[in-house]
C-alpha cells in the first residue's frame, strides 16, 4: 500500500519524556500536566446555561442553510465590533480556528519551496502546517536578554527572495513576550521595504499583564496584515471551532487577498452555521465571564512568577506560558525527566520549541494550589 512522503514523515518514535509519562500513569500515578494549557480541564468554561440558550437561538437562525463564503454577516459584524470597527466586517473571513487560518494564509501566499519567516522560540504546530503546504520555515530570533523582544536586525537579515510572509505571535507562546508598539512600527517598515505581508497571531490577546491594550500590526502602516484570532482561548471555547482572519493594509492588496480567501473558504464552507450565528451573543453575554477568567489567569501567573523567584526567566507579559532558563550545569531533558519522575510534574524541555541552550517550558494554567506546588519543585532545579 502506497502512502505519500508526507504521511510517511509524520510517524515518529515517542520521546523518552512521554515514555516515562505513560509508564507513571500506567502505574497509577497522577501527573500534573504543565503543558496543555487547557483551561476547560480546570473548571474554566463558558457559562453553560447561557451557552445552551445562545446555541438554541442560533440554531433557529441557522435552520435554513444560506452560507456566506466569508462567514455570516452578523458574525463578521460582531467580530469587527471587537476591533471597534477598525477591521471592517467586509475584511473578515470566519474560519474553524486559528490552525486552519494559518493553512489558508500559507496557501494564499506561498508556493511549494517558498519560505515563511517565523519566530524562534517556535511552536511545533507550524512545522506540520508548513509541511502540509509544502513551504519551508525559516526563523528570526527573539532576544531572551531583552525579555524575548523581536531581534529586528536578525529578522531583517533573514528575509530572502523566497520569503512570502512574516509570522508574528503576540502575546507569544511560549515566551510570554508582547511586542511593543515601537517594535511593531519597525516591523511594519521592514514589511513595507520588502513587500512582505505580516501574519499576526493574537490568540492570547485577552491575557495581558502590565499592558492596558494589545499593540496590533493591523493598526500600523504595514502594507498587508492578516490578523488571526478566535474563541478557543478568548472565551474558553475550543470545541466551538470559531476563528477568523482580519485582512488590513493597502486597499488593492486587501481586495486581492480577500478575493482569493473567499474562494478558498467557499471550497470547504467549513464553519458550523449554528456556531457562526452564536458569535454575536457570545461576545455580548460573555463579558462578565471573560473578566473573571482573566482574573483567574492573572492569579495563576502571579503564583508562578513568585514561585520562580531567584531563577532566570522573563516574567510573561501575556498568554499562558513561561520559559525558564536552567543553570549551565543542568541538561534540560534530564531536568524534565527528573521533575516527572520525582514530582510527577510534566513540563517540556526547550528543544521542543527550538530554544537553545537549556530551558524548560511550562504553562501556569492549573489550580492555584497545584501551581504553587509545581513551581516550587521547578524552582529547585532553576536555582541549582
Amino acid at each position: 500500500m502506497h502512502f505519500s512522503s508526507l504521511a510517511e514523515s509524520l510517524a515518529a518514535p515517542k520521546n523518552p519524556l512521554y515514555i516515562l509519562h505513560d509508564e507513571l500513569r500506567a502505574a497509577g500515578h497522577e501527573i500534573l500536566d504543565l503543558v496543555k494549557g487547557n483551561v476547560n480541564e480546570h473548571g474554566v468554561v463558558y457559562p453553560q446555561d447561557e451557552l445552551r440558550e445562545i446555541l438554541r437561538e442560533a440554531s433557529e437562525l441557522a435552520k435554513v442553510y444560506k452560507p456566506d463564503s466569508l462567514g455570516q454577516r452578523s458574525t463578521r459584524e460582531a467580530i469587527s465590533g471587537y476591533y471597534d470597527g477598525r477591521i471592517p466586517a467586509t475584511q473578515l473571513v470566519v474560519t474553524p480556528g486559528t490552525s486552519v487560518s494559518y493553512w489558508y494564509c500559507f496557501k494564499l501566499l506561498a508556493e511549494a519551496g517558498d519560505e515563511i519567516l517565523t519566530p524562534q522560540p517556535s511552536y511545533p504546530l507550524f512545522d506540520y502546517i508548513a509541511r502540509m503546504c509544502g513551504v519551508t520555515l525559516t526563523t528570526y530570533d527573539l532576544d531572551e536578554s531583552h525579555n524575548w523582544a523581536i531581534d529586528l536586525g536578525h529578522l531583517d537579515r533573514q528575509i530572502s527572495s523566497k520569503t512570502r510572509a512574516i509570522v508574528l505571535i503576540s502575546p507569544h507562546n511560549p515566551s510570554g513576550m508582547v511586542a511593543s508598539a515601537d517594535q511593531l512600527n519597525e516591523l511594519a517598515a521592514i514589511a513595507a521595504r520588502y513587500e512582505v505581508p505580516i501574519i499576526a497571531d493574537e490568540v492570547f490577546s485577552e491575557f495581558l499583564f502590565g499592558h492596558d491594550a494589545l499593540p496590533r500590526p493591523a493598526f500600523t502602516d504595514a502594507p498587508l496584515v492578516f490578523t488571526l484570532n478566535g474563541f478557543s482561548k478568548m472565551f474558553a471555547l475550543p470545541g466551538l471551532k470559531v476563528g477568523w482572519i482580519g485582512v488590513s493594509g493597502d486597499d488593492h492588496l486587501v481586495d486581492k487577498a480577500l478575493s482569493s480567501l473567499e474562494l478558498i473558504s467557499d471550497t470547504f464552507l467549513p464553519v458550523n452555521e449554528t456556531a457562526q450565528f452564536a458569535v454575536p451573543q457570545i461576545f455580548a453575554r460573555g463579558k462578565k465571564f471573560l473578566a473573571n477568567y482573566k482574573r483567574w489567569i492573572a492569579e495563576c501567573r502571579g503564583i508562578a512568577v513568585d514561585g520562580l523567584d531567584g531563577c532566570s526567566f522573563a516574567a510573561p507579559e501575556g498568554g499562558f506560558y513561561v520559559t525558564l532558563r536552567l543553570p549551565a550545569s543542568i541538561d534540560e531533558e534530564q531536568a524534565a525527566l527528573k521533575l516527572l519522575r520525582e514530582s510527577h510534574v510534566l513540563v517540556h524541555p526547550g528543544y521542543f520549541y527550538d530554544i537553545d541552550p537549556d530551558h524548560l517550558v511550562m504553562t501556569f494554567i492549573q489550580d492555584p494550589g497545584n501551581v504553587r506546588r509545581a513551581f516550587a519543585a521547578i524552582a529547585e532545579l532553576g536555582r541549582e
